[in-house]
């Protein structure tokens, strides 16, 4: 009999009938039939056992694996499930600890720093005879225009700067009146120079004359309104004299035609005439600047047209002729001649009086002024905006809505923080409550004096601002409003835990009645008024 294959691996099992009989085949191919004894079945599975060793030890490795895993999920525990295994402790009291310091509700906002009121300075050229040349006083960016600066020198001309919201739109001379006027007189009120009276809008000669204390002030000649005004006053003056002349000559033709008085009497009233009239003409020309001298000089003016009055009164006493008709109608004319002559000296003068081109003078509001930016060099032709200026000093600009907007007030203290992180005071400057209700106001702030690197650090920023709207005097004790209860008379009271909180309801507290003040952030002010409280001491706000 021949021998056959063995079994494949995977076909051997322990414990399989037809397995332990292909196995006892080979062995008996091989070998002589032994007898069936105990021991022969212990050789036969000791052959299954050495031939599959490979097999058996990871069978064997599989079922350690899966009892151990077994005990591990059975008896190894995370701290989590140890936890939800565990009985809760039993809760204790929530406390706070009172606390003492300055209480304060505040508004807080964003706020914008930056300088402020940026604008474009035009200068009007159009009077100019040629081109308008920048000839100096050209301001470097950084630089503060202040009253009674010159901001540019167009063609040798200055531009003054003068504080006045109304930008110039017209050259001032005698006799105009407007706002501008009013404006004028205003500025130059504020810069320490009597224009007259401000409430008046007419351009007199005060006001001209202030004009040349202005020039003055700013080292520059004051303008006139005429190139030819001097001449025409020379001429003015020259056309007095002969008006004087002929009502002389014509008065003493009268005086021989009355044949009543001698030459000598005509001549001497002619002489008291003309005496009272030049009195009267210089008296005219003086009419005071300051207006509380104005009345007395309008007394005097009246006291010299009454003794003109009267000098002629006795001149025409002595005209005593049957026929002075034509001698008289002539001494009327030359008269005549002679007013209308002292009334061309008058527009003369006026005319010759300094006027205040539009283009010499620049009206910014809220000075003094920071230049921000400049558009033009010396020697440059001015075409559009001269330079840009703004605020001189640093402010903060913000919104609040309207009900925490109704709680400010202007001059009230802000704070807010620098590029570093440091605390920094601040004033609200101006509040703007919105076009319609509902809309947001708008809040200016000031800041207390900064460096010139905090303003460049800052420049451009958008920073926290804290506004007070409530603070206690100094500083209190307070505690949070959930620490408060009511008692039964609705007294205000805490609940102040002597013991260990952790005790919870066995605990040793006590009530202490008090009294509350500002409410702020969560927190009240308290202040004992039966029982004892201080700083540090444990108060409940919870179970």
């Amino acid at each position: 009999m021949g021998r056959r294959d063995a079994p494949a691996f995977d076909d051997l099992l322990p414990g399989d009938e037809a397995t332990e009989a292909a196995i006892v085949g080979d062995v008996g191919a091989a070998e002589p039939d032994l007898p069936d004894t105990p021991s022969a079945k212990v050789q036969g599975w000791g052959r299954v056992f050495r031939t599959n060793r490979a097999l058996w030890i990871i069978a064997a490795a599989a079922v350690l694996s899966l009892v151990v895993g077994l005990l591990v999920g059975r008896f190894v525990l995370s701290p989590a499930d140890a936890a939800s295994l565990t009985d809760p402790p039993e809760a204790g009291l929530i406390t706070v600890a009172v606390e003492r310091g300055i209480l304060s509700n505040d508004v807080t906002i964003r706020g914008d720093v930056g300088y402020a009121d940026s604008v474009e300075v035009t200068i009007d050229t159009a009077a100019l005879g040629g081109p308008a040349v920048v000839t100096g006083s050209v301001p470097e960016v950084g630089a503060t225009l202040e009253p009674l600066a010159v901001a540019l020198e167009v063609a040798g001309r200055p531009v003054i700067v003068l504080p006045g919201e109304l930008p110039a739109y017209r050259t001032l001379v005698v006799g105009l009146t407007g706002p501008d006027v009013v404006q004028f007189k205003e500025a130059m009120r504020a810069v320490g120079i009597d224009a007259g009276d401000p409430a008046s809008d007419l351009f007199d000669a005060t006001a001209a004359a202030a004009v040349t204390e202005l020039y003055a002030q700013v080292g520059y000649p004051a303008p006139v309104s005429d190139e030819g005004a001097a001449d025409a006053v020379l001429a003015a003056q020259e056309g007095v004299r002969s008006a004087e002349q002929a009502l002389a000559a014509a008065r003493a033709d009268l005086g021989q035609a009355s044949g009543g008085a001698s030459a000598v009497d005509v001549r001497a009233a002619d002489n008291a005439v003309n005496s009272a009239q030049r009195a009267l003409d210089v008296r005219l020309t003086q009419r005071p600047a300051d207006p509380a001298e104005v009345p007395a000089w309008d007394a005097e003016v009246s006291d010299l047209r009454d003794t003109l009055e009267l000098r002629r009164l006795e001149r025409r006493q002595l005209d005593i002729a049957p026929d002075t008709a034509g001698p008289r109608a002539a001494v009327d004319a030359a008269e005549r001649q002679l007013a209308d002559a002292r009334q061309l000296l008058d527009r003369a003068r006026e005319q010759a009086l300094p006027s205040l081109s539009a283009g010499e003078v620049l009206y910014l509001s809220e000075l003094p002024r920071r230049v921000d930016a400049v558009n033009v060099t010396r020697g440059q032709v001015l075409q559009g905006a001269a330079m840009i200026v703004s605020g001189a000093s640093i402010t903060l600009i913000g919104a609040a809505a309207p009900a925490d907007g109704a709680l400010l007030e202007v001059g009230g203290e802000a704070t807010f923080e620098l590029a570093d992180g440091t605390p920094h005071r601040a004033v609200i400057a101006a509040l703007a409550p919105g076009a319609t209700q509902g809309d947001r106001w708008e809040i200016t702030l000031q800041p207390d004096e900064l460096t010139a690197d905090q303003a460049m650090q800052l420049q451009g920023r958008n920073v926290r601002v804290s506004l007070p709207v409530g603070a206690t005097a100094g500083e209190v004790l307070f505690v949070p409003v959930a620490a408060l209860t009511a008692g039964p008379g609705d007294e205000a009271r805490i609940e102040v835990v002597d013991g260990d909180p952790r005790d919870g309801e066995d605990a040793a507290t006590r009530l202490v009645v008090v009294t509350t003040g500002l409410a702020a952030g969560g927190f009240v002010e308290v202040e004992a008024v039966d029982g004892e409280l201080a700083e540090g001491a444990l108060v409940v706000v919870g179970r």
